[in-house]
């Protein structure tokens, strides 16, 4: 899968399920639940000691029927750990040069997380694949994309916390490219998975058709 392929994928689908899991078997659940509501892209967390062995679990299982990546990627060490276990994107909640190197090195889209405009051209020049607006989306919401793209049109952004089934349709009128979700996408019975995922699914497709 070439590097465009997997932008246009994240971006397509609008969503990504944020996932922090001490078991397999609870990775293949998630992934089950947000595959039948129509998410099919999820971010496993590297704040767990086994995030390689549940990106390759579920690559094993699902194959190019699901998108995984890999988050909380603070260095380029573990970056190149995730992408040798299969993760197809790489996304952190800090920016760091190296990391995007071994990203660009091995053709893998990378979103750094970012607090000023400074870092977030500076993350763009050397080739972040988005900006991931963190922990700034959680403070100021859905109009900080607004106030963003207002300078600088074309950045991408994805927004990680701050966003909800409530607010969702703003932040996707402030032009925010793909949307990270914690809770909505990750507790609860599989089926209850599902039925966030689709109403947010929903909710993307209808916000995008009425643009």
């Amino acid at each position: 899968m070439f590097k465009a392929d997997i932008i246009n994928r994240i971006e397509t689908t609008g969503a990504m399920a944020i996932v922090r899991t001490e078991t397999i078997e609870r990775g293949i659940e998630i992934a089950e639940g947000c595959l039948a509501g129509g998410v099919d892209v999820l971010e496993i967390s590297y704040t767990l000691p086994n995030a390689g062995d549940v990106i390759k679990a579920l690559n094993d299982k699902f194959g190019d029927e699901l998108l995984v990546g890999a988050g909380t990627v603070l260095d380029a060490e573990t970056a190149r750990l995730a992408i040798l276990s299969g993760a197809k994107f790489i996304i952190a909640p800090n920016f760091s040069k190296e990391v995007a190197k071994v990203s660009n090195r091995y053709q893998i889209p990378y979103a750094p997380g970012c607090t000023t405009i400074t870092e977030m051209v500076e993350a763009l020049e050397v080739g972040a694949s988005y900006i991931k607006a963190f922990p700034i989306s959680n403070f100021y919401g859905p109009t900080l994309v607004s106030v963003i793209k207002t300078p600088i049109p074309n950045m991408p952004i994805l927004a990680s916390g701050g966003a909800n089934l409530d607010n969702l349709e703003v932040w996707l009128k402030n032009g925010v490219d793909a949307v990270g979700f914690g809770g909505l996408l990750t507790k609860g019975a599989k089926e209850d998975i599902t039925t966030n995922a689709k109403k947010i699914r929903e909710i993307i497709v209808n916000t995008r058709k009425s643009r």
